[in-house]
């Protein structure tokens, strides 16, 4: 009897290592479930955050692009008014240059008459002549270039007249739109910066190389969706149909399973529920 439970004592021990092995190699691959499990978790409520928070930047629709032309072409509405008005300066001084011109060459052809009065011979009246007739002729040519400048100078009055017109109208547009984009950004801050915390707060949980490629998968997605969820059998994100035996590999958790067909990260229901349960 003795000899019974001594064998019987030394084969437990057997069996209870046996045993010890096998709830050991459970709680493993349970823990490897599990981790794989909290990381698709993790995954799929960074981009629920990331969805809501994109919805609140559509609602903005094309404002801040429209905002940004706007400021763009206010700007160089500026500039080249900045440059009409310079051109314009110099026209104008050009004008005054050759008034000037005229001023002094009419002084000179007095001045050239006064001495042909005095002359004593011939050949210094004819000189004084040539003196007078070319200060005659620089008079014309100036009053001819001041006339043209002149047509010009009504010209470029016309177009910085317009061009102001038309930056006025613009900055009007301008202060019109930020003051839309203000407000709907007044409305939506609040709840945008709320989500924006959450966001990276479960960012942080999540492993680098993950977030790397989470987010170069959102950021080549038009939709920005990187983690969708299998739906009747079909990708959430391009809709192609997934078959059974990896529909059953992404309920197992057991590693990150990609879309062939659109290269999103794929979640079943069970994830789906966690996170909006949690919600």
């Amino acid at each position: 009897m003795a000899k019974t439970d001594l064998k019987t004592a030394a084969k437990s021990p057997k069996a209870t290592g046996k045993n010890g092995a096998a709830t050991r190699a459970s709680t493993k691959t349970t823990r490897s479930d599990s981790t794989i499990a909290d990381k698709l978790i993790d995954l799929y409520r960074l981009q629920s955050l990331d969805s809501q928070v994109d919805k609140i930047q559509t609602q903005r629709g094309e404002l801040p692009l429209e905002v940004q032309d706007l400021e763009d072409e206010v700007a160089g509405l500026e500039t080249r008014l900045s440059k009409l008005q310079e051109e314009l300066a110099e026209l104008e001084t050009s004008v005054s240059d050759r008034q000037n011109l005229i001023k002094d060459a009419k002084a000179q052809i007095k001045k050239y008459e006064a001495q042909q009065a005095k002359v004593r011979n011939n050949r210094e009246y004819d000189s004084l002549s040539k003196e007078i007739e070319f200060q005659t002729l620089e008079i014309q040519l100036a009053e001819k270039r001041i006339k043209e400048t002149k047509a010009l100078i009504d010209a470029k009055s016309e177009v910085v007249g317009s061009s102001n017109s038309l930056c006025k109208d613009r900055k009007k547009d301008l202060d019109h739109k930020r003051k839309e984009l203000d407000a709907i950004i007044a409305e939506t801050e609040k709840e945008e910066k709320a989500l924006q915390k959450k966001v990276d707060q479960v960012a942080a949980k999540v492993e680098e190389r993950l977030l790397v490629a989470y987010k170069r998968i959102r950021s080549n997605a038009r939709n920005g969706l990187a983690v969708v969820p299998v739906e009747r059998g079909s990708c959430g994100g391009c809709f192609n149909a997934i078959p059974p035996q990896r529909q059953l590999d992404i309920a197992s958790h057991k590693k990150l399973i990609i879309c062939e067909h659109c290269g999103r990260i794929l979640v079943d229901e069970q994830i789906v529920q966690s996170v909006e349960g949690a919600e």
